[in-house]
């Protein structure tokens, strides 16, 4: 369990699904679905969906690339966490936020799978949270070109790993969509 004490409850965090992050995503259309099922499920079962959105020179505040994807959309109570660097906890809000909300579990989505997904699930881990990531509801773009492996290779490496994933007193793990429960 969390080593975060008296943080008894998950959260489902949803980073950075914005148009110009997945537009050339490996399996973007199921991955969104995945999400918005992810999403669902966490409303249905009353558990926060905390949304984080990344801005850089690419991605410029208010633009069409910087918006969420039209697939999903945040209801208005729940949280919308902006931030300029790979890790959503770094320089932004999000431990308040979760803090909060007596979070302790995460449950991951979302893209850049070799980027903020994993700067994000690390961040997390080192910072107390166990940590979940959603196997079938992560992406990355193709970006062989600079060395990299292939955007399916990439996703399997990040799950195959994150599945061991263990410290004192925090686990992670890495589930399927339809294998998730928030009850």
């Amino acid at each position: 369990m969390t080593t975060l004490t008296d943080r008894p409850n998950t959260a489902l965090l949803v980073i950075d699904v914005q148009n110009g992050v997945v537009a050339k995503a490996h399996d973007r259309d199921n991955v969104i679905a995945n999400i918005g099922t992810l999403v669902g499920k966490a409303r249905a079962a009353d558990v926060p969906v905390v949304w984080v959105q990344h801005s850089d020179a690419d991605l410029v505040k208010d633009s069409e690339p910087w918006q969420y994807v039209p697939d999903l959309v945040r209801e208005d109570a729940e949280p919308l966490v902006h931030k300029n660097f790979g890790d959503s906890f770094e320089a932004t809000e999000l431990e308040q936020v979760l803090a909060e909300r007596g979070v302790g579990r995460l449950v991951v989505a979302g893209a850049q799978t070799d980027a903020c997904i994993r700067s994000t699930i690390h961040g997390a881990f080192a910072r107390g949270y166990d940590v979940t990531l959603v196997g079938d509801a992560h992406t990355t773009e193709d970006l062989t070109a600079y060395g990299a492996p292939s955007p399916d290779q990439v996703i399997a490496h990040t799950n195959l790993y994150w599945q061991y994933q263990q410290a004192p007193g925090r686990i992670g793990g890495t589930v399927e969509t339809a294998d998730i429960s928030f009850a």
